[in-house]
């Protein structure tokens, strides 16, 4: 048996924390490269309109749902029991954490939904959405995919 010196000391000490070092390091990469970046580039400026916005979005009455069957995406905004065809300025399908993999749907209506081909898998699947009423009212949500097997 080897007795223990002060560079065997040293060494483990040193190869310990060399590796928690690398560890942190590539979280913290992993976390800023998959950063979807700023919903607003002034947040103070888009307060200042927000609950003005919000009510004007209430107001329009939409009950809106995504879906994902397959590979097709279903949109519903619906209004009384009506299906409506509102005008998409954005759409932007994609993971919640990551932009990596983000495509902007192309809607077509069929008189029950807008629907669009998407490349996606099972998971965690966000639509991020604004569109505009016949009014002139702006819609943007976040809306929460839900995943149909």
């Amino acid at each position: 048996m080897t007795e223990i010196k002060g560079w065997h000391v040293f060494a483990g000490f040193a190869g310990a924390f060399s590796i928690i070092i690398a560890v942190n390091l590539t979280l913290a990469y992993k976390a800023v490269a998959t950063f979807p970046g700023l919903e607003v580039k002034n947040s103070y400026v888009a307060s200042q309109s927000f609950d003005d916005d919000r009510t004007a979005q209430l107001a329009l009455g939409w009950d809106v749902s995504a879906q994902l069957e397959g590979h097709v995406l279903t949109l519903k905004i619906i209004k009384g029991g009506v299906a409506l065809s509102p005008e998409i300025l954005s759409a932007t399908f994609g993971r919640a954490t990551n932009v990596a993999y983000d495509e902007t749907p192309d809607f077509k209506f069929d008189g029950e939904a807008l629907r669009a081909d998407v490349i996606a898998g099972e998971g965690n699947w966000n639509l991020r959405l604004k569109a505009r009423a016949r009014d002139g009212t702006l819609f943007q949500q976040r809306i929460i995919v839900k995943v149909l097997s």
